[in-house]
């Protein structure tokens, strides 16, 4: 991996100089306690696993609160790749699970306050999620099957701020930037006896630093507390309206390097794009000591989505209803204090989907029957049927205190079935109607010692298993009807072993090591004349290790951070045809990547810097395509200017050197359509005015 040592010297003194000059005492780190671990609030410093906890706008402040890559930064072991696309999310892979996803969120689940976002086939879109309100985020790295099921990589949840102290309060925050980027934002929240509340609603535009880029949301989210009888009641609502987002697609190496601001042609002659209609609402009750807990929540939500892709347009209307039941108590047996937790999880989806011809432009590569009517860019119906899949899946775990070690024993059976009604059954179109029904044993095993009140050192055996998604199974590379029954699960082992704890009063602290053998893993391909549609295969074997790292600390009015993560991810057993990929690198992941953070703090003002250096990542499982590493450094600096009534302006510069580089690709596509290109220089301004916080 090649560094640029002028960035590096750069970066480094942004970080360091304000720690060299500051002489006062270093301030006393705050305890930090998680609650992803489907238990009681706990230290991580109790747990035998990789899990981290960050305030992402507390540490790094001025954030436009737009994108997942800007919350789940300094996360070691997580690479977030902005696509830069509207209509695909973000790309977020733990331990490189996750990374072929080629839209929404795979192998890891998300969370929000508790309730799963994850669906029961285990893909998440994350594009209706307001992280206006997120207050904190917690993640669990590694095989967390064991807790939470259809899940791999990981498990990421993000928890809504506390609510403001006074009965009401305002605020009203406009952004607005390069590329056409404008965003507004209306927040009110305060407390009422035993109620709390909170709601945002936000409208934003941009044009996209590429061609055929605009995009347009309005979304909002909302949530009521109260805690009645000594049980947490939580009302929560999202609403999510994006009636455009266009899609400009990957770009070949040429491409690229001609101008990386372009959009693929045949996107555009398609007019690519996606439209989306999404709520949900939650209810949790949650009551209890570090004695005794107990925890339950229902929710339901719907999504409508109209999706114009090269290939078909595609029609979805989607229902979706869960809960989850679990608790936890302190037991002893024969004199040994321990902790007895169990649960529950039941999801549910309807999918009705619709696919039809695309005739947006009828001349490209469409067949006239395919298009009878000329000023119709929905064709012909192509696809109509009922999907639903349902998942069931109880877990149990039991802890054992024995002096200064803990030792974690558990389990979760998992139960998903996947349910197709074909309701376009002629003599051009074969029965894809059919049923599949695959399931898994996850144990787990663990084991902490506490090396003093504030060190430990822990590891841990877990497995996990992923389906494929939906779609995933529906699609067949020949054109054979029903569910593929040959695409299987893949399942993972992970050993694992760390250190964590905080030193010298003042630095927190983690570093991990980790091996993961991983069977069938799913990976993703295309066809040729297949117009960009995605199949999957299984790969034998392969394999992955890795080192995590992470630091912060306070010093004086100067908050430091840093992350370090090494991916060494391998095929082990992999053919395709007659083309052996074994000691190949996974592609979609660079092997090493550093991000480091340092805000200072004034009484009314801020500065910021956070950079990330990445290493080079191949495009394709045959490690001939690959793109180059690269340094990124962000600046931000803010600061209030009135109070009571808060006027606080923000400005901010995203790539500060206009670097050109590209932090996602699309994974063994065709036609060397690989690249999805960062933005460059972006320059944006904010202002924030607050009553009543």
């Amino acid at each position: 991996m090649r560094f640029s040592l002028s960035l590096i010297g750069n970066a480094s003194f942004l970080i360091l100089a304000p720690a060299v000059s500051a002489q006062a005492p270093a301030v006393p780190l705050a305890p930090v306690e998680v609650t992803v671990t489907r238990d009681a609030a706990r230290s991580p410093l109790d747990l035998p696993f990789a899990v981290t906890r960050t305030h992402p706008d507390s540490a790094r402040p001025g954030q436009r609160q737009s994108s997942l890559d800007e919350t789940l930064a300094l996360l070691p072991g997580v690479i977030v790749a902005n696509r830069t696309n509207p209509t695909q999310d973000p790309r977020i892979a733990i331990r490189g699970f996750g990374a072929r996803s080629a839209f929404g969120v795979r192998g890891v689940r998300v969370l929000r306050d508790g309730i799963p976002l994850t669906l029961p086939d285990g893909q998440t879109p994350v594009d209706y999620l307001d992280l206006e309100a997120v207050g904190s985020v917690e993640v669990i790295r590694g095989s967390a099957s064991a807790l939470y099921g259809n899940a791999a990589g990981g498990v990421i949840d993000l928890r809504t701020a506390d609510a403001p102290a006074n009965p009401i309060a305002l605020q009203l925050r406009g952004w607005s930037g390069s590329s056409g980027y404008r965003r507004w934002v209306g927040g009110v929240g305060g407390r009422s006896g035993v109620a709390r509340y909170q709601g945002h609603i936000a409208r934003t535009e941009t044009d996209g630093f590429r061609q055929h880029s605009h995009q347009e949301i309005t979304s909002g989210s909302g949530r009521v507390t109260a805690r009645v009888a000594g049980t947490e009641l939580a009302l929560n609502g999202i609403g999510f309206h994006m009636p455009v987002a266009e899609n400009p697609g990957a770009l070949t190496a040429e491409q690229l390097e001609s101008d990386y601001r372009m959009a693929d042609e045949f996107n555009v002659r398609k007019g690519a794009r996606k439209a989306v209609r999404q709520g949900q609402l939650g209810l949790s009750a949650s009551r209890g000591s570090r004695e005794r807990d107990m925890f339950a929540t229902v929710y339901a939500g719907g999504r409508t989505l109209d999706n114009p892709l090269t290939f078909a347009i595609v029609d979805i209307d989607r229902a979706t209803v869960g809960a989850t039941l679990r608790g936890s108590t302190a037991i002893r047996v024969a004199d040994i204090p321990g902790r007895l937790s169990a649960g529950l999880d039941i999801q549910s989806q309807r999918d009705d989907r619709r696919n039809f011809a695309n005739c947006f432009d009828s001349d490209t590569a469409v067949p006239a029957v395919s298009c009878p009517d000329a000023g119709n860019e929905r064709g012909m119906l192509r696809l109509d049927q009922r999907e639903r899949i349902s998942s069931i899946g109880p877990f149990a775990r039991v802890e054992a205190e024995l002096g200064r070690y803990r030792v974690s024993v558990g389990a979760r059976a998992d139960n998903v079935k996947f349910r197709v009604e074909d309701r376009l059954i002629d003599a051009d179109n074969a029965d894809d109607s059919g049923e599949r029904t695959l399931s898994a044993v996850s144990p787990m095993a663990g084991v902490v010692a506490r090396i003093g009140k504030l060190h430990a050192a822990y590891a841990n055996v877990s497995t996990a298993f992923e389906t494929p998604t939906t779609t995933e199974l529906a699609n067949h590379a020949d054109g054979t009807a029903g569910i593929n029954p040959d695409l299987a699960p893949q399942f993972a082992t992970t050993y694992e072993a760390g250190v964590k704890g905080i030193a010298l009063s003042r630095i927190r602290y983690e570093l991990t090591g980790y091996a993961s053998q991983v069977r069938d893993e799913l990976l993703p391909f295309e066809v040729p004349e297949g117009a960009g549609r995605r199949y999957f295969r299984n790969a034998g074997r392969t394999r992955r290790r890795g080192i995590e790292g992470a630091a912060s600390t306070i010093v004086r009015r100067v908050e430091l951070g840093a992350a370090y993560t090494y991916s060494n991810f391998k095929f082990v057993n992999y053919t395709v045809d007659s083309e052996t990929y074994d000691g190949n690198r996974l592609p979609g992941v660079p092997q090493q990547q550093i991000q480091a953070y340092a805000t200072w703090r004034g009484r009314r003002a801020f500065i910021s810097a956070d950079g990330v250096i990445a290493g080079s990542m191949f495009a394709n499982d045959a490690n001939i395509a690959r793109a180059a590493g690269y340094e990124v450094l962000n600046l931000r600096a803010g600061g209030t200017l009135a109070r009571p009534t808060a006027v606080s302006p923000t400005i901010g510069v995203q790539n500060v050197f206009g670097r050109r580089y590209v932090p996602s690709v699309n994974i063994n596509a065709t036609a060397d359509k690989f690249y999805e290109p960062a933005a460059g220089r972006v320059v944006y301004a904010g202002l924030t005015i607050g009553v009543g916080r």
